[in-house]
């Protein structure tokens, strides 16, 4: 027996889990089921979805612009912080869960549905990063996982199932990869790729051309930042998501923020993804350049310092975590004099800083100059070398005094 659930509110994409999902919601709680996109910048994926979702059994859709949000009130923020999770994987997916799962929860009240419901699976990040928002945000909401109730084990049961009931959906035998995708990136999984060994199919990258297939002339760049954001490429100014996807088309034709990554999932399990992130890629780059030249180097230290953490609670879905407020607001007081522009070369895949400049620069050429100077005496380094080595010596000293007794 299901519980009674008078109607759902489901992160609806169009692929193949939740086009499936709204079906067997409708099937299995005979309700109603209102399908919620989010528009974080998938493009053409969302072309003739409130069609799909209607002709699916939806009883409304809503389609909602959340660019400007994703990227000014999630992307930027993380930036800031130069997150990345295991060294590699700049957070495109969990960064947009958050904002997925609020809005939903605010359509939800709208719509006195009682329930919210999710396509991910019961292996993965996503149904962690999603539940803890809407528990955050709504403690008294239900929860519908169908990954964890129904009787489907595989993408390719999804396939045949989607088959028998007429439900067009973009995954094929052929081609069952789960993609996600937004501004900051497009994620793949599955299919050949669940085999760490076996290189990537070329054909499946969207926003990037190969680096071997990259121009042969390096393309140069100039970031400009202010407070720690981007605010304008080649001294244009745009707003955080039209700069976005300007960097996002550079990257992409020279090749730029290819990864292959097994990563350590949060439910335990280790999974291979592989992501295209060209524009973060480049935005990372540059920020971390006019760090540099503005930041304090104990600050930038403890800073560093906390990315792992920082990283980690983006992963696991704390995003509105009484804890990430606190290390947030840290991370925003370190940026105040974060400003000025790096000028970058793009080149087949690579992304080389060539210069940076700031009227907030604490470089001062007087003191790092190898030439005549009269700023710095070269003699008061002793007395710093001795102080600090006094706690290495004391030991050689002691042991010393002893042999000699």
């Amino acid at each position: 027996m299901t519980e009674r659930i008078n109607k759902i509110v489901l992160a609806y994409s169009g692929g193949l889990d939740t086009s499936v999902i709204l079906n067997w919601l409708k099937e299995t709680y005979d309700c109603e089921v209102v399908a919620f996109v989010a528009d974080i910048g998938q493009g053409e994926e969302l072309d003739d979805l409130r069609e799909r979702a209607l002709n699916s059994g939806a009883t409304r859709v809503y389609i909602d612009d959340l660019k400007e949000s994703f990227v000014k009130e999630y992307v930027f923020p993380a930036f800031r912080a130069n997150a990345i999770y295991e060294g590699q994987y700049l957070l495109g997916t969990s960064l947009a869960r958050p904002l997925i799962a609020k809005r939903q929860i605010e359509i939800a009240r709208l719509e006195g549905a009682d329930a919210v419901s999710h396509g991910a699976t019961g292996k993965g990040n996503d149904q962690v990063r999603f539940e803890l928002t809407y528990l955050t945000l709504n403690p008294d909401i239900k929860i519908i996982a169908p990954w964890r109730e129904w009787s489907f084990n595989s993408r390719n049961s999804l396939i045949e199932y989607a088959k028998e009931k007429g439900i067009p959906v973009p995954a094929t035998p052929e081609r069952p990869y789960s993609t996600d995708r937004n501004l900051l990136h497009i994620s793949y999984e599955g299919g050949i790729l669940e085999d760490p060994w076996a290189p990537p199919p070329e054909s499946i990258f969207r926003l990037s051309v190969s680096p071997k297939d990259a121009p042969d002339r390096p393309e140069t760049v100039e970031i400009t930042f202010e407070k720690g954001d981007p605010i304008a490429v080649n001294g244009e100014i745009l707003n955080p998501a039209e700069l976005l996807v300007r960097l996002n088309e550079l990257g992409g034709r020279n090749g730029i923020g290819r990864i292959d990554l097994v990563e350590n999932r949060f439910v335990g399990m280790k999974s291979r993804g592989v992501y295209e992130t060209p524009g973060g890629t480049i935005m990372r780059v540059a920020h971390m350049a006019i760090e540099s030249i503005t930041m304090d180097r104990e600050v930038m230290h403890l800073r560093d310092s906390l990315i792992p953490k920082y990283a980690e609670l983006v992963y696991y879905g704390f995003w509105f975590s009484p804890e990430m407020k606190v290390l947030q607001a840290m991370i925003d007081e370190t940026q105040k004099n974060v400003s000025g522009t790096v000028r970058l070369e793009l080149y087949k895949g690579n992304c080389r800083v060539l210069g940076r400049k700031s009227d907030q620069s604490i470089y001062h050429g007087g003191f790092a100059t190898f030439e005549a100077d009269s700023v710095y005496r070269q003699k008061d380094a002793e007395g710093f070398i001795r102080l600090n080595a006094l706690r290495l010596r004391i030991p050689a000293i002691l042991a010393k005094e002893r042999e000699t007794r």
